[in-house]
């Protein structure tokens, strides 16, 4: 008899959650990063579910409840991945008077970005595509990079619009020399090259944009 009361007590005194095996609470905004540095270091095909688990330190029952399946994972990760470490292009365009300001800038700053060792090397938009087989996800980084040429290109037509640039530079070849030089500067930056060697690419870069 005394034997049960006993249970009872330690049954009561037990919380309910803890006896149902409530999931570990863990924190969103840590574990969300965690995945965006696992994307960025491997790629979207190779890092697997059980990779993320690991990394982010949850069940995959938690990953599934928070974040839904490992692409929707991936697409949340990209979003912020933008705005904490790729907005730089963003603003340069927001913020500097011409076009040819804004993409020096744009390529000083993403030689600094892509090598700066506190996070994986080069650019996740660009290295996540590699052996990619999941179209919707190819697609959508792929819309990513085009939108960001595409939004070059529209700042160097209003500055030929306005005569900063002569009439006859050619924008859209000009975006896409700029989408190549990003680009290949995050791969090299992930072949090993500093940021003082991109940073003189980036230099070679813009000595060939037209001048009025």
């Amino acid at each position: 008899m005394h034997s049960m009361v006993s249970n009872e007590i330690r049954e009561a005194a037990t919380p309910a959650s803890k006896r149902r095996g409530r999931p570990r609470s863990f924190d969103r905004a840590t574990a969300l990063e965690k995945a965006i540095l696992a994307f960025w270091e491997h790629g979207y095909e190779a890092t697997s579910v059980s990779d993320l688990t690991r990394v982010m330190d949850i069940g995959a029952p938690s990953l599934y409840a928070a974040f839904g399946d490992k692409q929707s994972l991936f697409e949340e990760a990209v979003r912020e991945y933008g705005v904490r470490y790729g907005s730089f292009v963003d603003r340069a365009l927001a913020d500097e008077p011409t076009a040819r300001a804004a993409v020096a800038r744009i390529l000083r700053e993403a030689a600094a970005e892509y090598t700066d060792p506190a996070h994986p090397y080069g650019c996740l938009v660009v290295h996540a595509a590699t052996n990619c087989s999941t179209p919707e996800v190819e697609s959508s980084l792929r819309g990513r990079r085009n939108a960001g040429i595409a939004a070059i290109r529209s700042r160097v037509e209003a500055d030929v619009a306005a005569g900063v640039l002569p009439a006859d530079t050619d924008a859209a070849a000009l975006a896409r020399h700029t989408g190549a030089m990003i680009q290949g500067m995050s791969q090299q930056a992930r072949d090993g090259a500093s940021r003082e060697e991109l940073e003189a690419l980036a230099e070679i870069a813009m000595a060939i944009w037209p001048r009025t």
